[in-house]
């Protein structure tokens, strides 16, 4: 029917001497989002709604073979589109028909379906695939991590590239199921709730399963694979909390470990009374093998920590840190990389926060501390446009807190606190920008702050501030109780 209306159509265009409008050809989506820091990162012409990754991993080898379900939809009329890949490629088929693939660049993998994707059309990409990642280098190095018992598939802001095609960028956010069949005897830890217990096959592997329920962005995805130990508990919502230590661990960090990580639920609970209800659906921590990591990541729903933030003791700031992301990062994540203070930043001030709740020092006595003691080329790095070199600099982290705390005494308490918790409710799910942000200040508090903001997010010089207290003035002031660890815990973060 619908041809004959067509060429009804088209003999009646003819006859009144008219013609059919010409079609656009179908093109190819681009290599990159255009990203300000890394603008190949991501590929534009579709959005992904769902990654469905099946893997086997080989311990001894460090090999991995998998299977990996796109899901997505075009947002332009198609003729190839790219992926974020570094393994050996065995086949793709779109919407079940062979498509032809080709290399280009250090991570691009082009796809060229034997049909055109018209926009809005939804298609279905498997990619079948093979390769040893910690021999893989892209971008410079090698984000996938071979450890003695396994491997950890962690970093910030390249991982996915190592173990599943994707468009990686974080403003394109999907739901994920991931499953990974390993031998009997080794354990798999990813993000969100384990919808079944591992499950037998025949041939001595265990089949592990792991769903996120909400959107995610691909670098939040993690693999954590080796022997560890598990301990699951629940909480009064029937969330599950599972957390993990690896069993390499000496007794000492393990035990310092379990002290923090174990109270992750209660961070939760108290950052749900701050920043509003928990955006996610479980909740927990893995801790990592002696030197495998060098940082800590919020991995959404279970953030993964180096064993080394736990070496003098326990160790609380960090757990605070990485799951006050759950709510700044992960929940509201960055639409450009420019824009990682609003992660950053605001995951530092938490620290803050918990130091004040546990009368350690508070949020003013740290910030005079920090104003009085940091030297000059801390302040040349704008945090609010710190540059790609410097995304993990201090003052990202710091001055990002300081300015948060800055917009405190503006605003005054009731309005900040009302416009974190607004911030985290509007943006759920999604991502957004230094700008709404600062729109956002400003229709909650109803003052103008442009001035506050250019200051504080975007001079290269140290501002200034009213009515310095006495602890800034001083040259060498005393640190509150909690700076030593929330010093130590940013040296690690930002070596990442």
């Amino acid at each position: 029917m619908r041809r004959l209306l067509v060429a009804t159509l088209a003999t009646a265009l003819t006859l009144a001497g008219g013609a059919l409008p010409a079609q656009a050809a179908p093109t190819p989506g681009g290599a990159g989002l255009g990203d300000d820091y890394f603008p190949d990162y991501g590929n534009s012409g579709y959005d992904v709604s769902h990654y469905d990754v099946r893997l086997r991993y080989y311990p001894g080898e460090d090999r991995l073979t998998g299977t990996t379900t796109i899901l997505a939809a075009a947002t332009q009329d198609l003729s190839s589109f790219h992926l974020d890949f570094v393994l050996d490629v065995a086949s793709v088929k779109v919407n079940n028909r062979p498509a032809t693939f080709t290399r280009e660049g250090d991570h691009e993998l082009v796809v060229t379906p034997p049909r055109a994707v018209t926009q809005g059309q939804t298609m279905t990409v498997v990619v079948q695939y093979s390769g040893v990642p910690s021999n893989k280098v892209a971008a410079g190095y090698t984000a996938w991590t071979r450890t003695a018992d396994g491997a950890l598939a962690v970093g910030q802001p390249e991982i996915a590239w190592w173990w599943f095609p994707s468009n990686d960028h974080p403003s394109d956010k999907a739901t994920f199921d991931v499953s990974v069949a390993v031998p009997d005897g080794v354990e798999v830890l990813s993000n969100g709730v384990m919808p079944r217990n591992p499950t037998q096959d025949i041939l001595g592997w265990k089949r592990w399963s792991w769903r996120s329920l909400h959107p995610q962005a691909t670098y939040l995805a993690f693999l954590a694979i080796g022997q560890y130990e598990i301990t699951r508990d629940t909480t009064a919502g029937g969330q599950q909390v599972i957390n993990a230590y690896s069993e390499l661990l000496p007794q000492d960090f393990e035990d310092a470990a379990k002290a923090s990580v174990e109270r992750t639920a209660e961070v939760v609970d108290w950052g749900s009374s701050i920043f509003g209800p928990y955006p996610f659906e479980a909740q927990g921590g893995v801790v990592g093998p002696p030197g495998a990591l060098g940082f800590a990541l919020e991995t959404q729903t279970r953030s993964v920590y180096s064993s080394g933030f736990f070496r003098s003791g326990a160790n609380m700031s960090v757990v605070v840190h990485e799951n006050a992301h759950q709510w700044f990062g992960d929940s509201v994540s960055v639409e450009r990389w420019k824009e990682i203070w609003l992660n950053e930043g605001f995951a530092s001030y938490a620290e803050w926060l918990w130091s004040e709740e546990q009368g350690e020092g508070t949020t003013q006595e740290i910030f005079d501390y920090l104003y009085a003691t940091q030297p000059a080329d801390f302040w040349t790095i704008a945090p609010g446009d710190p540059g790609a070199a410097e995304i993990f600099s201090g003052a990202v982290y710091d001055r990002g807190a300081m300015t948060l705390h800055q917009l405190r005494l503006a605003i005054g308490d009731d309005d900040f606190f009302e416009l974190l918790r607004t911030w985290a409710a509007e943006h759920k799910d999604g991502d957004a920008n230094t700008a709404e942000f600062i729109a956002l200040a400003e229709k909650v508090s109803g003052q103008q702050l442009d001035e506050l903001f250019q200051d504080w997010l975007y001079t290269p010089s140290k501002p200034a501030v009213e009515g310095v207290s006495a602890l800034a003035r001083k040259a060498a002031p005393k640190a509150p109780k909690s700076w030593a660890k929330i010093q130590q815990n940013h040296e690690m973060l930002h070596a990442h």
